[in-house]
């Protein structure tokens, strides 16, 4: 049996990263926690538990009172992926229900919950479409309801890319009825009744394919502790975090993070943090296609 990563089958690897999140995060593991998750044989679940403590002989160790492979103090991450975010996705995944509790890779969920997010009815079949079309590098004549028309219009359109804002799914893509690249929200789109070869490229999407950078520090009129505070909430070093963002969804972006207006306009408690390179960003920022409406 190898013991060298690079030789791991993608299964066999997922496996063991399992193994890994479950002596981190819960403390011990045994074969049924890897039997039950992966549907495996005895055999099989032992085999595994057995290669891990060849890549990792100091993390876990068998205790026969427990009955359970139990974390080491000696414990060092192999998979490099025990990040508090993925963790925080699982929970959210289950709590907004797209994750099933039995698929999930936390043995006792804390209890939790989110924030209600309204459901956006996306049809299955549309998004379908949309990713064909991107696959195919199709253009697809797209019924769609505009807030700023009364009535939904035909037009078509050349998707090459799915976009999230933060709270909705968008069909990046070409309009060919404005002779722009724009966002189009999947929930607008009512029907699609045709689709034909795509006449531009997505290399041409300038604001896609591009990147700004957000400097963002704490609000000047928090306290020095308050400043501190709101520092670690975001990662930031030396008074500022920098946010890596397609041009395409900087709107969003600043929008997502209250940085779309004046930041005296709310008091400092609520709009903790400031754009510190508004200037640069806001000069550059390319406002040839709206938001969807």
């Amino acid at each position: 049996m190898s013991n060298d990563r690079s030789e791991l089958r993608w299964g066999v690897e997922q496996r063991l990263e399992f193994i890994e999140f479950r002596l981190f995060w819960e403390g011990h593991v045994n074969r049924s926690d890897v039997m039950t998750q992966f549907g495996l044989s005895v055999n099989q679940a032992s085999s595994d538990l057995s290669r891990y403590i060849g890549l990792a002989p100091h993390n876990m160790d068998y205790d026969r009172s427990l009955r359970t492979y139990v974390r080491q103090p000696s414990f060092r991450p192999v998979f490099g992926k025990l990040d508090a975010g993925r963790y925080l996705a699982q929970l959210r995944s289950v709590a907004d229900g797209i994750l099933d509790k039995d698929d999930c890779w936390i043995a006792e969920l804390p209890d939790y919950d989110s924030a209600p997010t309204p459901a956006r009815g996306v049809d299955p079949a549309t998004l379908r479409s949309v990713v064909d079309a991107i696959r195919r590098s199709l253009a697809i004549e797209v019924k769609y309801q505009s807030l700023s028309s009364p009535e939904p219009r035909w037009r078509w359109i050349a998707p090459h890319a799915i976009a999230f804002d933060g709270f909705r799914w968008h069909a990046r893509a070409f309009c060919v009825t404005d002779k722009c690249f724009k966002d189009f929200l999947l929930s607008r789109i009512l029907e699609i009744r045709g689709s034909r070869e795509s006449e531009t490229s997505a290399e041409n999407d300038r604001d896609w394919h591009s990147e700004v950078t957000l400097e963002v520090g704490p609000h000047p009129a928090l306290s020095e502790t308050q400043a501190q505070v709101v520092a670690l909430d975001y990662g930031m070093r030396d008074g500022k975090a920098r946010i890596k963002v397609r041009r395409a969804l900087l709107y969003y972006a600043l929008r997502r993070l209250g940085l779309d207006t004046d930041p005296d306009a709310r008091s400092p408690q609520d709009q903790q943090i400031v754009l510190l390179n508004r200037h640069g960003v806001l000069e550059g920022q390319v406002r040839d296609e709206s938001p969807p409406g």
